[in-house]
C-alpha cells in the first residue's frame, strides 16, 4: 500500500487499511474463467535511485510492476508456484482465484507475466459468492494438487483441488486448533505453509496469524498437522505484522511482515524463524535478515513463497496487493537468499 512520500497517500493507504474493500463487478450465474491481460514494467532498482543489489543476505534479482485493464485485477493476498519460479496459483482477498506465468529472461531477471486467469470462488452450487465477508482469502499452501486457504472475517481454513479450469467448492475444512474467540476479525490466518517434508513435522501445514496476540502479545500460530500438532506463538517484534510465510530447505520458517504509521509509511521486513523453536507449546523467534521502507520497491506486502531455482540458488519471491486502490501497485519482487 504505498507510492510516494506524500502526506495525501500516506492516509488513502491508512484509509484502504481500515476500510472493507468494495468488490469489483460480479457476473451472475456460474463462475467463469477470465484471461487477464497483464503489463509488466520491470524494475531493475530495489532500492529507489541505488544500484546496490545486496541486502543483508538477500540479493535483489529483480521485480514487476503489474498492470491490467481488468476490473478484476488486484488484491493479490498470496501465491505459491506450482512449477519453481514459473506457474502459480494465488488468491486475491476479493474471493478470486488467479493463475499465471512468470518469464525471465536471459539474465534470469523477472521479464513479464503470461496465460493470468482469474476465477472467482464458488459455493456448494457452483455459484459465484459476492460477499466479502465470506471469501476473505489470505493465506495459501499447496501439497499434492491441494490448494489449502486461510481465511478472514469468517475465520477458516479449507481445502480445494487444484483445477486451474474449473477451481469448485471446498471439499474438507480443518480445525485450525487456536481458540476461535482468541482471533481477531481482520487479523486472521494470514501464513498457510507446509513445514519441511523431511523435518520435526513431517510436512505438516503450518498457520500463522496476522495479529491475533495473546496475553504476553505474541502472535497465535499452530501446528494443524503432522506428528507434533498444537498451538504456539510467534514472537512479536516491534509493530510489525505477519503478512505470509514458506519454510525454507533447512527447516526454519521466513516470515514476511508488515508494518504502517502516518508518520513514515509502510514498511516490509523478512524475519527467519528458527525451525526448532516451531514447537506446541513453545514462542518461536529469529532474527531478521531484511527491512524496507518507503525509498524501496514495495508496496503493501502480502504474498511470499520459496524456490530453489535451475542453478541451485534460494529463491524469494514477494507479491503485493494493491487493495484495487489507484494509489497502490501489484508488484512482484525476485531475491536470492544467501545462507553462508
Amino acid at each position: 500500500m504505498i507510492f510516494s512520500r506524500g502526506g495525501f497517500r500516506r492516509t488513502v493507504f491508512a484509509c484502504t487499511i481500515a476500510c472493507t474493500a468494495v468488490l469489483p463487478a460480479v457476473a451472475e450465474g456460474p463462475a467463469a474463467v477470465e484471461a487477464v491481460e497483464i503489463s509488466a514494467q520491470p524494475i531493475s532498482q530495489f532500492h529507489v535511485g541505488h544500484d546496490e543489489k545486496l541486502f543483508g543476505p538477500l540479493e535483489f534479482v529483480g521485480g514487476l510492476e503489474m498492470t491490467s485493464p481488468s476490473r478484476d485485477f488486484g488484491a493479490l493476498s498470496a501465491f505459491r508456484f506450482l512449477k519453481a519460479g514459473s506457474d502459480f496459483i494465488g488468491v486475491a482477498d476479493t474471493g478470486f482465484w488467479f493463475f499465471g506465468t512468470i518469464s525471465h529472461d536471459a539474465d534470469r531477471r523477472p521479464s513479464g507475466v503470461s496465460n493470468f486467469r482469474m476465477q472467482q470462488m464458488v459455493d456448494a452450487s457452483g455459484r459465484p459468492i459476492d460477499e466479502k465477508w465470506e471469501v476473505d482469502a489470505e493465506g495459501l499452501a499447496v501439497k499434492d494438487g491441494i490448494a489449502t486457504v486461510g481465511f478472514e472475517r469468517e475465520q477458516r481454513v479449507v481445502q480445494f483441488e487444484i483445477d486451474p479450469d474449473n477451481m469448485k467448492a471446498p471439499f474438507k475444512t480443518l480445525d485450525y486448533l487456536v481458540p476461535a474467540w482468541e482471533l481477531r476479525q481482520n487479523r486472521g490466518f494470514e501464513t498457510v505453509t507446509h513445514a519441511n517434508p523431511y523435518g520435526q513435522h513431517e510436512g505438516g501445514l503450518v498457520v500463522v496469524s496476522e495479529k491475533s496476540l495473546d496475553k504476553a502479545g505474541d502472535i497465535y500460530a499452530a501446528l494443524i498437522e503432522g506428528p507434533r500438532r498444537g498451538v504456539f506463538t510467534i514472537k512479536r517484534n516491534g509493530d510489525f505484522d505477519i503478512t505470509d510465510g514458506a519454510f525454507l530447505p533447512d527447516g526454519d520458517l521466513l516470515l514476511l511482515e508488515r508494518s504502517f504509521s502516518m508518520a513514515r509509511g509502510v514498511k516490509m521486513r523478512l524475519r527467519r524463524i528458527y525451525g526448532e523453536s516451531v514447537e506446541k507449546g513453545a514462542v518461536a523467534d529469529g532474527p531478521v535478515l531484511m527491512e524496507a521502507d518507503m525509498g524501496y520497491q514495495i508496496d503493501n506486502m502480502e504474498g511470499l513463497d520459496v524456490w530453489t531455482r535451475d542453478d541451485g540458488a534460494l529463491m524469494v519471491s514477494l507479491m503485493s496487493d494493491d487493495n484495487h486502490s489507484i494509489l497502490q501497485r501489484n508488484l512482484y519482487l525476485e531475491f536470492i537468499l544467501h545462507q553462508d
